[in-house]
């Protein structure tokens, strides 16, 4: 068995800082929301000080998208060679990757029906839809019955593709833009920490969201793309991921791809804001004593604070998609405000939250499959990745 001192337990994890990745992951905020975890550990070495703790990025279960790219632990100092450096930086980041596709994959059902409740108003106006979804029950009633078991798994590939992108390119921004914005809350102050810690965050999602946002775009459109129910034929829009970009840039070229782009990178920074205020305030107050190394309540807390960062930027995740969903469409919004505007004026409030509930079942079951794929690497590679 490998020494598993320098590998967070699973409770470290979830009571690490972390960020809501179904809302803007996008995977955003790869914050999934489906669930998104960096697993990279690098150890240090004497080599080379510059390499300590770069790879300690670690995020709740609960989370949608990687934007969250600040180091929120330090390991103590293993000395190794550079060879096996390199071989565990691969292995880690494969391993990673099957952890995320594991985990997408338990929860991309979930994930397809909050995407079908959240962007149906735009599905019924394109045709795609012939009446509103009664809940998530209904949903999944009707969806199973029109398209077969298996399309619940729609535009999962592009998903699960998404992860080892976005990984690499944050880890290629990281470190960068945590250089640019370098405050300690101690030191500096806590609003000045604060402040850095959006901006840091916000910039590198960005950068990191720009290369793989229409990735994002894709599983979008597949998970919405029901057969047709006032066309005629029942044929779907789209042949597959392919077919998506190709028919996306003949209508409506590269801006197609990126329609909502702008307002996704304005939800990393709330989000991030929502949670760590809320972080910063709860977690002093209830973890402490016996209560400071309880899984349960590590568990309960990072679930309460992801959630709630989670829906009070909902809206924000709801317009950037009902915005996907226009592209290759007759009439479009000019812009988020417009989008945002109409949907309270027509359809009120309330279709700017449709979705929410699926998007909390999706953050328990993410949670829970990696829960337990991570006691299955302990048992049977020795370590969690």
């Amino acid at each position: 068995m490998a020494d598993q001192s320098n590998f967070p337990t699973v409770s470290q994890k979830l009571s690490a800082p972390f960020h809501h990745q179904s809302g803007f992951s996008t995977d955003a905020l790869t914050c999934n929301p489906n669930v998104s975890r960096p697993y990279l550990y690098q150890k240090q070495t004497t080599g080379s000080s510059a390499m300590n703790g770069i790879f300690q990025n670690i995020v709740t279960p609960s989370c949608r998208a990687s934007y969250d790219l600040s180091a929120v632990s330090s390991m103590s100092p293993v000395y190794v060679n550079a060879a096996p450096q390199e071989k565990n930086f691969v292995v880690d980041f494969l391993m990673g990757g099957v952890s995320a596709a594991v985990s997408k994959t338990a929860a991309a059902p979930i994930e397809r029906v909050k995407l079908l409740i959240q962007n149906q108003d735009e599905m019924i106006k394109s045709g795609r839809l012939s009446e509103p979804y009664k809940g998530i029950g209904d949903c999944f009633k009707r969806t199973m019955g029109e398209e077969g078991f298996s399309s619940l798994w729609r535009g999962n590939t592009a998903n699960v593709i998404r992860y080892f992108p976005t990984q690499a390119l944050n880890f290629a921004f990281k470190d960068y833009f945590k250089r640019m914005f370098n405050f300690k809350k101690d030191k500096d102050g806590y609003w000045k920490w604060f402040a850095g810690n959006l901006a840091s965050g916000g910039a590198a999602g960005a950068s990191s969201l720009f290369f793989v946002y229409s990735l994002d775009y894709a599983r979008t459109r597949l998970a919405n793309d029901s057969k047709a129910a006032k066309k005629g034929g029942g044929d779907r829009q789209f042949n597959g991921l392919v077919d998506v970009y190709k028919k996306t840039y003949k209508s409506d070229g590269i801006a197609g791809l990126y329609r909502g782009f702008n307002i996704s990178c304005v939800g990393i920074i709330v989000y991030r804001g929502l949670y760590f205020g809320m972080y910063d305030s709860i977690k002093p107050v209830l973890l402490t004593g016996s209560m400071a190394d309880s899984f349960w309540a590590s568990f309960a807390l990072g679930w309460v604070i992801t959630n709630g960062a989670g829906l009070a930027s909902y809206p924000i995740d709801t317009v950037r998609r009902r915005m996907m969903m226009t592209s290759g469409e007759a009439v479009k919004y000019t812009g988020s405000l417009q989008c945002f505007t109409l949907i309270l004026k027509n359809e009120g409030a309330k279709s700017l939250f449709k979705g929410a509930g699926a998007n909390v079942l999706r953050a328990v079951a993410g949670a829970g499959v990696l829960s337990g794929y991570d006691k299955l690497q302990l048992l049977l590679l020795g370590k969690k990745y």
